[in-house]
């Protein structure tokens, strides 16, 4: 009977320990599969890939074939094509392709006579690749007689020239998304750059022109900040504020998204139609949408500027110059629009691959510990977690942020890192740990009981 209870206890604490491997396995294979913050759960790893993929084919297709790209709501990049044989080179590729009627050139030539005809304020067009139409919008401060004109220009262009009424006004936010005060306005900070000696802040260019002064608003308006050294505005709008002293002090890399956290900031792109976007600026906080259109044009009161994004994001007064972002990469700053934050709007902002081409300045994206200097790195990793000290441009983040690839205090997210955090498969390891000492012990409580058993037996019989 007491051997009998010993099998029982035995087999219970093997298929206790059995259980609790199964059990261990599941937890660490679950924690193992699932997403880090901000990836995608679609085959292409992230909206920047998709969009690569896109503007690939576009570029071997030619815009006599293709009419643009987009990333699909399944988050596929989807292409617009003109012929069969496109259509099956875009689906061999793996992206899903869309007969249209008409080419990228004759969207652009479009758009090229709308831009020749008599110049009406309040009025603004794009190329909308998914529905293969250029369309053109005017606010409320275009007259009717103006309206019926452009109209007539559409008409003569043909029926892929959509005419629409839009509510507010075309004007630019003006007054990163920290504020910066001018004796203009006020404006937000978009990114901060270099030229490899001296740094900059990257934002619109109608926030005022060069030799504007600016002062840090944190420090109660009072405290230079630096100087406009340069600025496009109309045609462009993006300028280049020098910082006071020449640096951008620590946490660069980091803007702003308000309570307390911000996004590091890891590299620049162009933007694809379709993709995720989010905005910060020092009036109306974070928000973000979707990219509808490239290569906009907007007629402002104050004159034209061209090859905007267009997006469905909200902005109000005082977010201009603030920065369009997406998966921890800069897109552009915030040039202008219309409506509200309350009731929705069109922003347009000013791509910032263009803008730091123009000026010849890079991003600052990490930190270069050994000499206590920002350097641009492109798209490299990230640098440490930002202190309570960051400059007007950035804030101390304390949690994962929208756009984040990452905690913004860590980029690492390889196996080593995910093993060994306790928070993702420690538990788990835990549990198949235990379970095998179960095991181990057990075994070795058998062999040693056999063993005297063993002894006993032939002891007995050997006399």
């Amino acid at each position: 009977m007491r051997h009998a209870r010993r099998r029982v206890v035995r087999r219970g604490t093997q298929l206790a320990a059995v259980g609790g491997l199964l059990l261990g396995g599941a937890m660490v294979t679950t924690a193992m599969a699932s997403e880090t913050p901000g990836t995608s759960a679609v085959p292409f790893s992230s909206a920047t890939e998709a969009g690569d993929t896109g503007t690939a084919l576009v570029t071997k297709l030619g815009t006599a074939r293709t009419a643009g790209s987009w990333i699909g709501a399944d988050g596929k990049p989807v292409v617009a094509v003109t012929d069969e044989q496109a259509a099956a080179m875009v689906k061999q590729a793996g992206a899903e392709p869309k007969m249209v009627s008409h080419s990228m050139n004759a969207l652009k030539a479009a758009t090229a006579t709308l831009r020749a005809a008599p110049r009406v304020a309040g009025t603004a067009w794009a190329v909308d690749y998914r529905t293969n139409r250029v369309m053109v919008e005017a606010d409320s401060t275009v007259s009717a007689s103006d309206w019926a004109a452009l109209k007539q220009v559409a008409a003569g262009i043909g029926g892929f020239v959509q005419m629409q009424r839009t509510g507010g006004t075309f004007t630019p936010r003006l007054n990163g998304a920290q504020p910066i005060l001018s004796t203009g306005g006020r404006c937000s900070a978009g990114f901060n750059v270099t030229n490899g000696q001296t740094d900059f802040i990257l934002t619109a260019g109608h926030c005022g022109p060069a030799n504007t002064i600016w002062f840090d608003e944190g420090q109660g308006g009072n405290q230079q900040l630096g100087t406009t050294i340069n600025t496009q505005f109309p045609g462009n709008d993006f300028s280049l504020i020098q910082y006071a002293n020449g640096k951008a002090g620590d946490n660069a890399d980091v803007v702003a998204i308000g309570n307390g956290q911000g996004v590091r900031i890891t590299g620049s792109a162009d933007p694809t139609v379709g993709q995720k976007v989010f905005r910060s600026g020092s009036t109306s906080g974070l928000h973000d949408g979707t990219v509808t259109a490239l290569n906009a044009t907007v007629n402002y009161p104050e004159g034209t500027v061209t090859g905007l994004i267009q997006t469905n994001v909200c902005a109000e007064p005082g977010d201009s110059g603030g920065p369009l972002f997406s998966e921890g990469i800069a897109l552009g700053m915030t040039s202008g629009g219309s409506g509200d934050c309350t009731t929705g709007g069109v922003t347009f902002f000013q791509p910032v691959t263009r803008a730091m081409a123009a000026l010849n300045v890079q991003l600052i994206v990490t930190k270069q510990a050994a000499t206590g200097t920002q350097a641009a790195t492109g798209t490299q990793g990230a640098s440490a977690a930002p202190s309570a000290s960051a400059t007007h441009s950035t804030i101390a983040p304390s949690a994962a942020s929208p756009g984040s690839t990452a905690a913004v205090g860590s980029s690492d997210t390889s196996l080593v890192a995910r093993l060994t955090d306790t928070r993702n498969v420690g538990p788990g390891l835990l549990v198949i740990g235990g379970s095998l000492i179960a095991l181990v012990g057990t075994r070795y409580f058998r062999a040693e009981q056999d063993r005297k058993a063993y002894q006993r037996y032939y002891s007995a019989t050997w006399g």
